[in-house]
């Protein structure tokens, strides 16, 4: 038996320590997860039947339309809304199964596999897209059904890499790769889109997904213990540090308790009021600016990924801001999840609802848009963490089912923004951004009111006393 007295390890250094590289790593992950999903929302632009894209010339207009290698199609705005949507069906079929078998099966083998198929499918939606609208849609559910699983059994990791008092740094730079990797499709989207046509967008993606997954599978390891590059020091402080948590990650889902447990309902009903309104500013806000600004295709893409960019700082910043509270004791876990969520709810609702208001206006529209997109990833120091604060054992599952939840909302958002801009394009974007403000608003009330950060009493240990 470990002696009460025994002091822990000194904490290992946070530069270049394997756990921080680790984080880094997963953020690699999830920025290339996030440009094979995010940038058909930009050559969404120039597939459609448009034969006249603003700011280009007629000349290269034409040449780009007529190329074979830059095909077109016919897709109305409620069909795009049901190809941009799609993602998602895959998301809400594999949430539950993922949160379950991540904790029983190699997470290195679950996510490795999920890459690569996802980086597959990628190099498939060209050939897709030209075949017809239903065997794309088909692809993006297959690929997001992978980038689900991706997504969600990455969180089992933190269980095991990631000390309580580093929880918010090391989370946030994992999942800040969410918020880069549409930075950086959108500026080089529309670079490709111009200079090699909008399929070599999904085959570049699709190849550094295939390279990134053997990097994965070189050097990850699902248990610090036995991964041969880490340090004996570090290597002790994170078990130790874990080692309450962690030795009983393989007990029953207590799944009763959490469908009953207030503040699950709360996490859930927050992550699905952040992930209608981050769907939103993520799919729609290149269509938005084409139809407010009428800039061309490399113009909207570097203007659509400034939100993004900033949304990635911010969100580092969360969730380095909000150890920083726990580490000195300015404020309780409770206090700082709900003031971050708070902030990553009510500050995008009110930019975004001043956006129809702004009119043509370039720099107001611009720099509401980024403020918009950059508060919401304050949510990662907030509601998007809070599950590892009430049942640690259990986080993996936890995550799965309320980013399921979560995602059914993305999914409605996106589908009837495509039906609101196909029915009412004159009041469209006022209505669709009234909604999303609504959504934050009645999520963040009920958040604050029954939210905790407590470890939930069906979550802590529980001793046998079975022979």
């Amino acid at each position: 038996m470990q002696m009460d007295n025994q002091l822990p390890p000194k904490k290992a250094p946070d530069f270049c320590s394997f756990r921080y590289g680790l984080s880094f790593l997963l953020h690699c992950c999830n920025v290339i997860t996030m440009a094979q999903r995010t940038c058909l929302n930009l050559t969404m632009v120039v597939m459609v039947n448009s034969t006249d894209p603003h700011g280009l010339p007629n000349t290269s207009t034409k040449k780009l339309l007529d190329n074979i290698k830059n095909p077109v199609y016919n897709w109305s705005p409620d069909i795009q809304g049901i190809i941009l949507s799609s993602i998602f069906y895959g998301f809400v079929i594999i949430q539950v199964p993922i949160g379950y078998f991540s904790r029983i099966y190699s997470v290195k083998k679950i996510i490795g596999f999920a890459l690569c198929l996802s980086s597959v499918i990628s190099l498939l939606i060209p050939p897709a897209a030209g075949i017809g609208e239903a065997w794309l849609i088909a692809c993006r559910t297959v690929q997001g059904a992978a980038q689900g699983i991706v997504g969600t059994a990455q969180f089992e990791i933190h269980v095991k890499w990631a000390p309580p008092l580093e929880r918010g740094r090391l989370t946030s730079m994992s999942t800040s790769g969410f918020l880069l990797g549409p930075f950086i499709v959108l500026v080089v989207t529309g670079v490709i889109c111009e200079s090699l046509g909008w399929p070599m967008v999904f085959y570049i993606f699709g190849a550094c997904g295939c390279a990134l997954c053997l990097l994965w599978l070189f050097l990850f390891y699902d248990d610090p213990k036995d991964h041969p590059c880490i340090s004996i020091r570090e290597k002790e402080y994170i078990t130790s540090s874990l080692v309450q948590q962690v030795s009983s990650s393989r007990q029953s889902l207590p799944i009763k308790a959490m469908l009953k447990s207030l503040p699950v309902w709360a996490i859930s009903i927050g992550t699905f009021t952040f992930f209608w309104s981050n769907n939103i500013m993520t799919a729609y806000t290149p269509i938005f600016i084409d139809s407010m600004l009428h800039v061309n295709v490399k113009e909207n893409g570097f203007l659509s990924s400034l939100p993004s960019l900033f949304a990635c700082i911010c969100g580092i910043l969360a969730g380095h801001l909000s150890d920083f509270f726990l580490v000195r004791n300015i404020l309780s876990v409770t206090v700082v999840r709900k003031l971050f969520t708070a902030a990553g709810l009510l500050l995008p609702a009110i930019f975004s609802v001043c956006l129809p208001y702004l009119g043509s206006s370039f720099y107001g529209i611009v720099i509401f848009l980024i403020l918009a997109g950059a508060t919401s990833s304050f949510s990662l120091g907030g509601v998007l963490i809070n599950a590892l604060d009430i049942a640690p054992r259990y986080f993996g599952f936890i995550k799965a089912y309320t980013t399921l939840i979560g995602m059914i909302g993305g999914l409605i958002s996106s589908t009837l923004t495509g039906l609101i801009l196909k029915q009412d394009p004159e009041s469209a974007w006022f209505k669709t951004f009234i909604i999303m403000a609504a959504i934050n608003v009645t999520g963040l009330i009920f958040y604050l009111i029954v939210g905790e950060a407590e470890i939930q009493d069906w979550a802590k240990e529980k001793q046998h006393t079975r022979l």
